[in-house]
């Protein structure tokens, strides 16, 4: 059977530039198996909000809690068994993107090792909690292969399906695309590289302000996003998205 990939929303967030914003996480279904790529907030955070994350984070944030809306809950709405879930590919640490690993503690965590240094380091960035359940961490470090232009760091965890990390540090130290090929098919989950696609081509729009705010370093930031337009202009048929733009998850054929 051929892997099956399903389109996710885990996070609602409102925000000074937009009143909806997602966390748009990936689920590889392969034979017996189920990945994540990313996981959004988790179940715990939907019922312990202040315990988990603190109120002045959910009101800078702006988080909206739905349980229905967490990985765990739409796993099961599909009919999938959640403990089914072997690994979870983590672009980055920050708690929206990692909240929900704790409702799947027994999977093996793939994320790069500049990230883990900068979370273990006690960058003020990331909140603790998400992996205080000690998960079985796989950290990737810098390697020679080469996938379209960009370092990839392919992911080691006995899946047919071809699957790499993808630098586009600048948001975080760390932070990761997640490339993989489904069928003949390749697919670039760019996560916070970019928050809405009108980065790309409109450098006006006051999105750009707020990824500023948020990057640790914004040169790389920037780099990153010139790399991804490139990648845009000469392979067209690669299928290139983020996390938070919700006008991009619902040109998928997504559950929601």
């Amino acid at each position: 059977m051929m892997p099956k990939i399903y389109h996710l929303n885990c996070v609602k967030i409102v925000s000074p530039v937009q009143d909806n914003v997602s966390g748009h996480c990936l689920l590889l279904q392969e034979k017996d198996r189920l990945v994540l790529i990313d996981t959004g907030i988790g179940l715990l955070d939907t019922q312990y909000p202040q315990e988990r994350i603190g109120q002045a984070l959910i009101d800078i944030v702006g988080y909206r809690f739905h349980e229905e809306q967490t990985a765990l809950r739409q796993i099961e709405s599909l009919g999938l068994n959640p403990t089914a879930v072997t690994d979870c590919i983590i672009s980055h640490l920050d708690n929206d993107h990692i909240g929900g690993l704790a409702d799947f503690p027994k999977v093996r965590v793939h994320v790069s090792e500049e990230e883990y240094a900068s979370f273990k380091g006690g960058n003020p960035r990331y909140l603790q909690i998400p992996l205080a359940h000690n998960p079985t961490i796989k950290t990737y470090a810098k390697s020679d292969v080469d996938w379209f232009g960009f370092e990839a760091r392919k992911i080691e965890a006995n899946l047919e399906t071809e699957i790499y990390l993808i630098p586009l540090f600048g948001h975080t130290l760390g932070h990761c695309g997640v490339a993989l090929k489904v069928g003949e098919k390749w697919i670039f989950y760019i996560a916070d590289a970019y928050y809405l696609r009108a980065e790309l081509t409109d450098s006006q729009h006051p999105v750009h302000e707020l990824a500023r705010m948020r990057a640790e370093n914004n040169d790389l930031r920037i780099a990153s996003l010139d790399k991804i337009r490139q990648l845009l202009g000469k392979h067209p048929e690669i299928e290139v998205f983020g996390y938070h733009d919700i006008e991009e998850f619902l040109s998928f054929n997504s559950f929601v």
